[in-house]
């Protein structure tokens, strides 16, 4: 129980702002339980954005609340998916050879800014002519789900950091936990999960051929990427 709950507080530390659970604590034996934790953080951060959408709806233009809304959920992430974005595009723009030295760079190249930016407005657009933000916080369970998969399916590129220490830990029962609360989560909404898992497929085959597996900015591109695509989808109305 004690390592439960080290690892939901590693989980919440390491995708949220929220300073309470800022420990950072990667000790052996709760990185697994952390990446268990990971769409459930998701979830409770899409029921802020939710709750905050809930509290002001009426009292703002739309359009105006919506960008609120996005505002919100960069400052709750802490930007740390984007990062992971911006690394994975400067890596797509050099030889395969040179990527992942790119990608480790603390600095971002102009590529990466560039399309960063654009992502940027496409989500905030997406979210300025929103109406379903009751299914934001399946969308953020899922995308996070996502990261759970990459993590235990696929391999991890690098030989050390916090992204070895969770694929090492991960166990089969903590994925599958996961799944099972995931799955419960999203049932009424099984056009979305069905897609979730399109988006890591294409990612996985694109990245897994470039690089052989996956890294901890790829994780975060994967998330952003999930993000955005069910966001629209729910826009189209071709998934719910």
């Amino acid at each position: 129980m004690k390592n439960f709950f080290k690892g939901f507080s590693l989980a919440v530390s390491m995708l949220t702002s929220v300073p309470f659970f800022k420990v950072h604590d990667f000790n052996r034996g709760i990185n697994g339980y952390a990446v268990l934790f990971y769409p459930l953080v998701g979830f409770l951060l899409g029921l802020i954005l939710w709750g905050a959408h809930a509290l002001l709806d009426g009292h703002l233009p739309d359009l105006h609340l919506g960008i609120i809304i996005f505002t919100l959920w960069v400052i709750l992430t802490g930007a740390l998916h984007l990062d992971g974005l911006s690394d994975t595009i400067d890596g797509l723009f050099v030889s395969k050879e040179k990527a992942i030295e790119v990608m480790k760079d603390p600095n971002t190249g102009g590529m990466g800014m560039i399309f960063t930016a654009t992502f940027l407005i496409l989500k905030a657009s997406s979210l300025s002519v929103f109406d379903a933000f009751y299914l934001l916080p399946v969308v953020l369970l899922l995308s996070r789900f996502n990261a759970v998969l990459a993590i235990y399916l696929f391999p991890y590129i690098s030989q050390n950091g916090m992204g070895t220490l969770a694929k090492e830990e991960l166990k089969s029962s903590q994925a599958f936990m996961a799944f099972i609360y995931v799955a419960l989560l999203s049932i009424q909404t099984l056009g979305l999960f069905v897609l979730s898992l399109f988006v890591l497929f294409v990612i996985k085959s694109f990245f897994v051929k470039r690089y052989g597996g996956f890294s901890g900015d790829i994780y975060g591109f994967t998330i952003e990427v999930t993000e955005l695509i069910l966001l629209n989808a729910i826009l189209l109305g071709i998934a719910s």
